[in-house]
């Protein structure tokens, strides 16, 4: 019997990867990011460097950890692009890898749906922050909401949930 003081915690799996994974899959996401656009209008629907971000930020479930990790691929994504000044980007990431992380602490994030729903709702977090960024410190007007952005977060969001499933393969067993 619980006292009405005790609290029941979620007990929620903090997952550890294979060494080297986390570097490997982000460098292989911000290399694809970067050429495939060559290929067609089609690679531009998927970001996939947020993707990455979202994934290890709500499966490790350390803010800090997400945050860092967020701010690198950010940093290095603006490095990689052509045109965005360096910065963008990562100040993006950095706020989705902590947001994501601290939701990946909270609640459990295994089941499809909530994959989907919780990249959706990233993508347009990620978009406010880079359209806030950008008219404050480049005063560019960016659209906050687009047709196109709600395309590009369901297919990216849509894409999420095969490609999670993939990047769970690359958990180590306890």
């Amino acid at each position: 019997m619980m006292n009405a003081g005790a609290r029941s915690e979620p007990n929620i799996e903090v997952h550890k990867y294979y060494s080297g994974a986390v570097i490997v899959v982000s460098f292989l996401s911000l290399v694809l990011q970067a050429f495939l656009h060559k290929y067609g209008r089609w690679a531009e629907l998927l970001d996939l460097p947020l993707l990455v971000t979202i994934y290890f930020g709500v499966s490790r479930r350390n803010p800090v950890s997400g945050m860092f990790l967020g701010a690198i691929i950010g940093i290095l994504q603006d490095a990689l692009s052509h045109g965005n000044p360096i910065g963008l980007y990562g100040i993006a990431k950095t706020l989705v890898g902590y947001l994501a992380s601290s939701v990946g602490a909270q609640i459990d994030t295994e089941h499809p749906a909530s994959r989907f729903a919780l990249v959706f709702v990233l993508f347009h977090f990620h978009q406010a922050v880079l359209a806030s960024t950008t008219h404050v410190l480049l005063n560019h007007a960016e659209p906050f909401f687009s047709m196109r952005l709600l395309l590009d977060s369901f297919v990216t969001a849509l894409f999420a949930v095969p490609f999670f499933a993939l990047l769970d393969r690359l958990r180590r067993t306890s």
